[in-house]
């Protein structure tokens, strides 16, 4: 049983959930409630689960079967609200090995369907373009550095477990990540009101990748120098933009419709 603040698990178990760095340096994140430290699990990436007291005495015997198939610490339930960034933890959470992947696993993908993402600094809007890239069959998600950490804590529970089934890679250049897309075959669209196409108006049957630019300032001059084209989602009302996740919904979908389309 862990009882104190003090020790050195819980120490490091607070600074992964604070620090990217230190994240970045141990290759571990973590997961919170037993739905997401389950997925983990199943994706072979669970290192060690950490329980509140109260929680693992009424748990059900199955999940605590499964709690004692990993290595596991029993923690207070006080030091564990410590650990915890939820504001009711459900009182388990897991020490998790990063996923990665190269670029060429996305820009090789059959399905030749790639998001890119140019500063996006919300967490939630990473964590939900993860789970509708997953809905939406993309082939990956390519993120600039300046790009929310998608293992921020709140990116994580916004996946909904899409972390661990979303190829994704972290561009130190995106210009020249767009450039090796089309030298592909896959022209690369960017979300802009002007000088733009309506979405649905290109074709995409063949693929394409599409650009969403930072929540304030959009996408960057130096991205888009090297667009295939940019389009616009039309708006009614005095809107200025929708949500960066909202739009890239819409696109990602539209993709998926004209390929169904195609088929059918």
């Amino acid at each position: 049983m862990i009882s104190s603040d003090s020790n050195a698990q819980v120490k490091e178990l607070v600074k992964l959930q604070k620090n990217a760095r230190e994240r970045r340096k141990k290759q571990l994140f973590i997961s919170e409630g037993i739905k997401l430290t389950k997925e983990a699990a199943l994706y072979g990436k669970l290192e060690k689960i950490y329980v509140a007291e109260s929680f693992y005495e009424k748990a059900e015997e199955t999940v605590k079967q499964w709690i004692e198939e990993y290595p596991y610490e029993e923690v207070a339930d006080t030091v564990f609200s410590g650990i915890s960034e939820t504001v009711t933890p459900q009182g388990i959470l897991g020490l998790v090995k990063m996923p990665s992947y190269h670029l060429e696993e996305i820009l090789n993908d059959e399905r030749k369907s790639i998001i890119l993402l140019d500063d996006l600094r919300d967490p939630g809007n990473l964590g939900t373009i993860m789970r509708t890239a997953e809905g939406a069959g993309m082939s990956g998600v390519v993120m600039s550095r300046g790009s929310v950490d998608l293992f921020n804590p709140k990116v994580v529970r916004s996946t909904m477990g899409a972390i661990f089934r979303v190829p994704f890679y972290y561009a130190d250049d995106l210009a020249e990540v767009i450039e090796q897309t089309k030298a592909k075959g896959i022209p690369v669209y960017g979300t802009m009101m002007q000088g733009s196409v309506v979405y649905d108006e290109p074709d995409y049957c063949t693929g394409a990748g599409i650009v969403i630019g930072n929540e304030a300032n959009g996408l960057s001059q130096e991205v888009i120098g090297h667009l295939t084209g940019a389009v616009r989602i039309p708006m009614e009302g005095n809107l200025e933009s929708l949500n960066a996740a909202v739009s890239a919904a819409i696109l990602m979908y539209e993709i998926t419709r004209q390929k169904r389309k195609k088929l059918s």
